[in-house]
């Protein structure tokens, strides 16, 4: 058997995995996930102690890692064998995470992706937002930093709502003036956020249209641990007779792009020891 490593390289955040195979490449399984915020450190410092990190867990080295792979801004990784482009990994990704999607709607910290892909994670067709901020999850965390509350609250709370603000789903400039608006008009901070939701799942039910996604689709990224978003989005869903799909997230969405990079990174190491001639490293080890 042997072993890679998938790095996910955000804007906001490094994600790693550890996957174990058997010596065809098969038998995948997910051995550890780790995940770290950058918070203005030294990226390439938190590059490294997230990697050191998902090897310690199994008393792994960087010496019995077959292949290490990148996504994201994979060029800051210096000791990565390959690098896979990010919508190639999260599409990867998201089939070893629900083998039955179709569809999936990427949500980064800059920009969200909706994407069609086949059996086998192909990107059949996509559409992602345009550089304006206000649908991603810098965005919604530059307003719960302003409204005092922690990140992993704010699904929970929009969850409270009774009388969501709709805020601008144009600019987040506008956006941003919106919430300070609403908040000296003492609108709760429940409604506020959800109100959020609600602009930001505009933005995205309109990729999922122009991608003609149908039936389950994937959340993936770190809004897919936002339970108040993806309800957002449903309802959204719901109310809107072009679209027909049902929201899905994981336990495990926030590491997809970092899962479909070590698969990838399994796959090419296979063909390349194939088509060398090599025995897999740590074969011997491993057995």
């Amino acid at each position: 058997m042997f072993y890679t490593v998938g790095i996910d390289v955000g804007c906001n955040a490094i994600k790693a995995v550890l996957m174990q195979f058997d010596k065809n490449g098969g038998n995948e399984r997910l051995l550890a996930g780790k995940t770290d915020k950058i918070r203005k450190r030294d990226i390439k410092a938190v590059i490294k102690n997230v990697y050191e990190n998902v090897l310690t867990g199994d008393g792994l080295q960087h010496d019995d890692i077959a292949y290490v792979a990148t996504t994201g801004e994979g060029e800051l990784v210096d000791f990565r064998r390959g690098h896979f482009y990010s919508m190639t990994s999260h599409a990867r990704g998201a089939i070893f995470l629900n083998p039955e999607v179709r569809a999936l709607i990427d949500c980064g910290a800059l920009h969200s992706k909706a994407m069609l892909i086949d059996r086998r994670s192909k990107v059949l067709s996509y559409r992602m937002t345009s550089q304006c901020a206000s649908g991603s999850g810098q965005f919604l965390e530059n307003i719960a930093r302003y409204l005092g509350v922690g990140i992993e609250d704010i699904g929970a709370l929009s969850l409270k709502a009774d009388n969501p603000e709709i805020v601008s789903g144009i600019c987040a400039v506008l956006a941003e003036t919106d919430v300070i608006n609403m908040v000296s008009r003492k609108i709760t901070t429940p409604n506020i956020l959800k109100g959020i939701h609600i602009s930001m799942a505009k933005r995205l039910a309109g990729l999922l249209r122009m991608v003609k996604a149908e039936g389950d689709v994937l959340m993936t990224g770190g809004l897919a641990m936002n339970a108040g978003f993806l309800a957002a989005l449903q309802e959204l869903a719901d109310s809107d007779k072009r679209l027909n799909i049902h929201m899905l997230a994981h336990e495990k969405s926030q590491l997809a792009g970092a899962l479909g990079a070590a698969l990838w990174g399994a796959y090419r190491h296979t063909c390349l020891r194939e088509k060398e001639g090599l025995a897999p490293p740590a074969l011997a080890r491993a057995s």
